[in-house]
């Protein structure tokens, strides 16, 4: 079954961990010292579209896009509730379009590392630059190579009373990708349901995404350790990247 397909009901549950007021937090800080006051945005593979609720609370104009529409569908729930709800399209990144260019493009939770095929990816960040407005900024965060490949051979369990997740990670050395098997077990009325999905992720470096980023057009390109202002750290499980789209004035 495709990532997210099955999950989508209960990721929200399996993910109340997940502080997405304080990535948030994190753009704005870099957006700040960008001297940038974003009017407009795009959520890239936005999921249940938490990070496209909190923009689209502070008045941005937003559009969400996903490749799941299971996923969407919970998003768009979720948003229901605001006066200037987001707009979600159902889209593959590496056809990225949109119907006006925007200020500010976010990709959270390590998204890109699910583009497994390098040259998509770099075709993903063109396109990202497509649709930005003149100095737009675009802020995404991936898991580092030493995250994926640490995840080989472990075993997760995710719970709460109405569904329970385990999966295994397998890091492949050869193709450079981690690669989990979720086992899915979801309450529906009094009985319990399985389904399988598979996830699969690139390890990604740092020098690869800032070379193609460069080559997009970005300009202005900084790389962050986990939600601190900061240059990442020996070890680092997780990478925040900044870019600005042309020149600056």
């Amino acid at each position: 079954m495709d990532a997210y397909h099955a999950l989508a009901a209960s990721y929200d549950r399996l993910t109340n961990d997940v502080d997405y007021g304080a990535t948030v937090d994190f753009y704005f800080g870099i957006i700040n010292r960008e001297g940038l006051i974003p009017k407009t945005a795009v959520d890239l593979a936005c999921g249940t579209g938490s990070v496209t609720e909190i923009l689209a609370a502070m008045g941005i104009d937003v559009v969400g896009v996903d490749l799941s529409e299971e996923m969407l569908t919970v998003a768009q729930q979720k948003s229901a509730w605001l006066d200037n709800p987001p707009l979600f399209v159902c889209q593959d990144l590496t056809k990225l379009r949109l119907p006006r260019g925007v200020d500010m493009a976010v990709c959270a939770l390590d998204s890109l590392n699910y583009i497994t095929d390098p040259e998509a990816c770099r075709q993903v960040l063109d396109r990202v630059y497509r649709v930005l407005n003149p100095g737009g900024i675009f802020i995404f965060d991936v898991n580092t190579p030493e995250k994926l490949r640490a995840m080989d051979g472990q075993v997760f369990l995710d719970e709460d009373d109405d569904v329970y997740c385990v999966w295994r990670g397998e890091f492949d050395g050869q193709t450079n990708i981690c690669s989990y098997g979720m086992d899915l077990f979801q309450r529906q009325g009094n009985v319990w349901v399985r389904s399988f999905e598979e996830h699969r992720e690139y390890a990604y470096s740092q020098s690869q995404l800032t070379a193609w980023l460069k080559e997009a057009g970005f300009t202005r390109i900084e790389v962050y350790g986990d939600r601190r202002m900061e240059a990442p750290r020996e070890g680092e499980q997780r990478i925040y990247i900044k870019a600005r789209k042309g020149r600056i004035k």
